[in-house]
């Protein structure tokens, strides 16, 4: 949803600046252009990240700028409007082999915690089911308030230890994206695991995961 959200803004932003045939209309890779440069990051750093890879620069804007602005802001909020629709529309659905390891972990009287850089994380658990999963929750909100950097700085899972009790070194990451897996390796956490949704496991080895798997039920099945 979030990759889908992203290609609808940046397309349209992005054909609104050529006219046809007049100028290199290359539209958003929902994979390629989402895994290396948004996934993982506050939506503002994502849509900073992939304009400056086509060499574009906008204003930041101010953070009540509307949809319609032509600022990192204004697309930042008009991404996260059609993101809202589509999990009204669509719901949410997690991974039924993460659930699984979760309630494993969290059986075993191990502590957890989400870390996300969406404002939106809350509505999303609630929607898929998931809220009572974890014992915190650091996303976007947490995040400004806090003033903590995104990914692939590690203050937001420093943030989610700091909030279990733990010491870094006795936690573990769990990360799908690149700068998260950056992020948990810059925070010197005990085991980092990369969990590869988007066909980039040696990319999510060279950022520093320990292990990589397609599914957390995999860990269960390695016991």
């Amino acid at each position: 949803m979030h990759a889908a959200a992203w290609k609808s803004v940046f397309d349209d932003y992005l054909a609104g600046l050529y006219a046809p045939g007049t100028g290199p209309f290359i539209p958003f890779d929902p994979v390629r252009d989402y895994a290396s440069l948004v996934d993982g990051r506050a939506r503002e750093d994502g849509a900073r990240a992939f304009l400056a890879s086509r060499g574009i620069t906008l204003p930041d804007g101010d953070p009540d700028d509307p949809p319609g602005a032509e600022t990192v802001l204004g697309l930042a909020c008009r991404k996260n409007a059609i993101l809202l629709r589509l999990i009204r529309e669509g719901g949410v659905q997690a991974y039924p082999g993460s659930v699984r390891y979760v309630r494993a972990v969290r059986r075993s009287g191990r502590m957890t915690a989400v870390v996300s850089s969406s404002t939106n994380c809350r509505d999303v658990l609630e929607a898929a089911c998931i809220a009572d999963l974890f014992d915190a929750r650091i996303d976007g909100v947490v995040a400004f308030e806090r003033r903590l950097r995104g990914k692939p700085a590690p203050d937001t899972f420093l943030e989610g230890a700091r909030a279990l009790g733990v010491p870094p070194r006795e936690a573990a990451v769990y990360e799908d994206s690149l700068a998260g897996v950056e992020a948990g390796r810059a925070g010197r956490f005990g085991w980092v695991v990369g969990v590869d949704r988007l066909e980039q496991a040696e990319a999510l080895g060279a950022r520093g995961a320990d292990v990589v798997v397609s599914d957390l039920a995999e860990l269960l099945e390695a016991v």
